[in-house]
């Protein structure tokens, strides 16, 4: 797994914002991502998760949830919507929407209650359409030019900069 800073592209992104490429080689590095990610996560925190069908998401899940102290199984969400998991400082909600039709659905799934209570990891979350949460931290995987690798793309606001500053070398 490897960082590099990138420049402030025409996606309106300030100076100060998070805007991060990261190569991931590999499914474990993608993992490894995930754990990286974990410590520095607290209750409240919302990271979305986008990428095509099989780009790494809940990989990247499993590592995140693995390093907060889960140890079983991190299925996909797909069919279930939502995972809770009783993970240590805070409980982790696990989303995927791709199934969703209607962002009032997520009132049923219990989004509002995992936004107070835990970490919310959403899956497909440009579902939400106008109800996606301003602050999150969004995470874009895609193939790299080669076909051969992965590639994160971390965006957010100053306070995720600040906070991931020094996720990886």
């Amino acid at each position: 797994m490897t960082r590099r800073r990138t420049a402030v592209e025409a996606n309106g992104a300030r100076a100060n914002d998070l805007d991060l490429r990261i190569e991931l080689p590999d499914a474990a590095a993608t993992a490894a991502l995930g754990c990286a990610l974990a410590p520095r996560l607290a209750r409240g925190d919302i990271v979305t998760l986008s990428g095509d069908l099989g780009a790494g998401k809940t990989t990247l899940a499993r590592g995140l949830i693995g390093a907060l102290g889960h140890s079983g199984a991190v299925p996909s969400p797909t069919f279930t919507l939502v995972q809770p998991y009783e993970t240590r400082p805070v409980p982790v909600w696990h989303f995927d929407l791709y199934r969703v039709a209607d962002a009032e659905e997520m009132v049923e799934l219990g989004y509002d209650e995992a936004c107070v209570e835990g970490i919310v990891l959403i899956e497909w979350a440009e579902r939400l359409g106008p109800a996606m949460p301003v602050a999150r931290l969004d995470i874009r995987l895609e193939d790299d030019a080669s076909g051969s690798a992965r590639v994160a793309w971390l965006t957010g606001g100053p306070a995720w900069a600040e906070r991931l500053h020094d996720l990886c070398p």
